[in-house]
């Protein structure tokens, strides 16, 4: 147990992945409860994409230090597209959602496809590099974690109220679109602190599965938002050993970030297998 579980860690590119998909995971896992009680989970797969061209241009620009930065900023931009567009009544959620998808993305791929290692640079840029991570990086993830740490407690009452009773939250006071933004900023910035660990495309499964899970486990808020953070760390730490112990013991190389998604999967089925259980009469 030891051997696969723990000693994999006492190597620093390993601890330091495990470092950065602990908090990714618990981050993403909390504000993945937000992303189901809003419905978001298309917005927020749109969003996954629409940061690549910001990828791609800060890599372009600055090399691997300007990712993130590039990340930023396409991820604001299209925070605020997607409160501007959804709210336009002559254009449908959906619809808007999947032109800036087809358009942000289909840039990037443009892009990225002028540069020599079009394969290789594409395959990070959709799938990330989690045992690349440097403290550098940890750093800034940690430094996102406390902005949305800090949002999420600041706009609690207003969020949730925003969520369960949105007439009812414009009647209090609540300025609607400015909840909506601030929605669409909090997910944008937990997709820029993933997206070079584990890519643009399996961010969605951090931000959607761990909630899912917990919302199988509990009908409780109270015990929704931690039991999501946890199997978000749980999957995380779960996987990386267990890619680990395939590539090294056992000649099976597993990617990474995807074994962290398929351990997160199985969560899930877990959970649905508890819920029935527990229907059962």
């Amino acid at each position: 147990m030891e051997q696969i579980f723990i000693a994999p860690f006492a190597y620093p590119f390993m601890g330091r992945a495990l470092a950065e998909l602990l908090v990714l995971g618990a981050l993403a896992g909390t504000v993945g409860v937000l992303i189901l009680l809003r419905r978001l989970a298309f917005m927020t797969d749109a969003l996954t994409h629409t940061v690549f061209p910001g990828v791609v241009i800060g890599y372009l620009l600055s090399g691997e230090g300007g990712v993130f930065w590039g990340a930023l900023a396409a991820a604001a931009a299209t925070a605020a597209l997607l409160t501007l567009i959804t709210r336009h009544r002559a254009v449908t959620e959906d619809a808007a959602l999947a032109v800036l998808l087809t358009t942000f993305f289909a840039l990037g791929v443009v892009l990225v496809s002028r540069e020599s290692g079009y394969t290789a640079d594409l395959t990070a840029f959709l799938f990330g590099r989690i045992l690349t991570v440097t403290p550098q990086q940890l750093t800034e993830t940690l430094v996102v974690t406390a902005l949305v740490v800090a949002a999420l407690a600041v706009l609690r009452r207003p969020l949730l109220a925003r969520a369960f009773d949105p007439e009812g939250a414009r009647a209090a006071g609540y300025r609607i679109g400015l909840l909506d933004l601030a929605t669409n900023a909090i997910v944008a910035l937990v997709v820029v602190a993933a997206v070079r660990a584990v890519g643009t495309v399996l961010v969605i499964a951090l931000l959607i599965v761990p909630a899912a899970a917990a919302r199988l486990l509990s009908d409780r808020l109270a015990l929704i938002v931690p039991a999501a953070a946890v199997i978000g760390a749980f999957g995380g730490w779960a996987g990386l050993a267990v890619s680990y112990d395939a590539s090294v013991h056992h000649g099976l190389r597993l990617a990474s970030g995807a074994t962290v998604v398929l351990i997160l999967i199985a969560c899930h089925l877990g959970a649905l297998a508890f819920r029935a259980t527990r229907r059962t009469p």
